[in-house]
């Protein structure tokens, strides 16, 4: 039997500006942007392009604070380009790195041994690696 991950909840504290970070600077679609009609609360789906998993973000119903999920990791085939995506867009976020004998150093690492490193504007953190095409 095979289990996905779907949806990931992230914790916000504006859902408009998480929207506009995560579409228009992060480069996300936009899946669902609705009010429940039954329970009256909004929900926001947003999928990295190619991704499997999307992140919800919801008006209510979430135990977490904004800005305490920590870790999501996210891959790209070319991780010099979506740096400078990034950066294009106003992202705050690391040059890339490599882990040399449990040292962060700036610069390329090679195949997967390349990451950065951003949070959005409530402090939830995202790593970035570079996993070589196929």
């Amino acid at each position: 039997m095979d289990w996905k991950l779907e949806v990931v909840v992230l914790p916000v504290s504006d859902i408009d500006r998480a929207k506009r970070f995560y579409t228009e600077q992060v480069g996300f679609n936009c899946d669902v942007d609705t009010v429940t009609p039954v329970a009256d609360f909004r929900v926001v789906q947003l999928t990295p392009p190619g991704s499997g998993c999307s992140v919800s973000m919801l008006s209510t119903f979430h135990d977490m604070a904004p800005g305490s999920l920590k870790g999501l990791q996210l891959v790209v085939a070319d991780i010099a380009a979506a740096h400078k995506q990034l950066v294009e867009k106003g992202v705050d976020v690391t040059p890339v790195r490599y882990l040399d004998n449990g040292v962060w150093r700036d610069g390329h690492g090679g195949p997967w041994n390349s990451f950065m490193f951003f949070s959005d504007p409530d402090g939830n953190s995202w790593t970035v690696q570079e996993k070589p095409a196929t």
